[in-house]
């Protein structure tokens, strides 16, 4: 069962946690690609130094943070990486997580070819990689999560004992943010990025 727009529209440390688990799920013509949501990172916006909506306003890439949760906020950085995000929260609350990897469930010989590896802990051990991995582009942007091309499956909540916290990755420039504990794993899972 797909997950509801209720559950999305929490904040967004709650989301990020919340989505340990869960199963995402992208529609290609190529076909069907499923993961396991294994990692995420929490980014809280207007006063979040990490944030690409840290301090507004809304405009650009980061204006679908600015509505409802429960869409797609899809972005390229390095020249060469796409990151995929679920929007998080209510209007003017422009949070997001960010989905960091995802141990493949379905589709994976599929994910396969399009990563060019057969080491299948190396499909989507990353979020440029498991964009790669499910053909995730930034032609999803936007993309509502309620809808029947890229959303989230439910599966049952994670025990806390099983939810590790510890600073996000890659976020020098942000400050006393670089040491928050927003970015969430399953312990032991041997498919959440090195």
């Amino acid at each position: 069962m797909k997950i509801s727009r209720e559950f999305y529209q929490k904040d967004g440390i709650a989301v990020a946690r919340g989505l340990l688990g869960k199963i995402l799920v992208h529609h290609t013509p190529e076909g069907v690609t499923k993961g396991k949501i294994v990692e995420t990172e929490a980014y809280m916006g207007l006063t979040d130094k990490a944030s690409h909506s840290y301090r507004g306003p809304k405009q650009g890439r980061t204006s679908i943070q600015y509505g409802p949760g429960g869409f797609a906020y899809i972005y390229f950085i390095y020249g060469m990486h796409t990151c995929m995000n679920v929007v998080a929260n209510g209007p003017e609350t422009p949070e997001a997580v960010l989905i960091r990897a995802l141990e493949p469930v379905f589709g994976i010989e599929l994910m396969k070819s399009r990563r060019n590896t057969g080491q299948v802990g190396q499909l989507c051990s990353g979020p440029g990689k498991l964009c790669q991995a499910m053909a995730i582009t930034r032609e999803d942007y936007g993309a509502d999560l309620c809808g029947d091309v890229l959303y989230v499956e439910d599966a049952p909540p994670l025990p806390e004992t099983d939810i590790l916290a510890s600073p996000r990755i890659n976020i020098d420039y942000a400050e006393e943010a670089r040491e928050f504990l927003w970015r969430f794993t399953i312990r032991d899972n041997p498919f959440v990025s090195k």
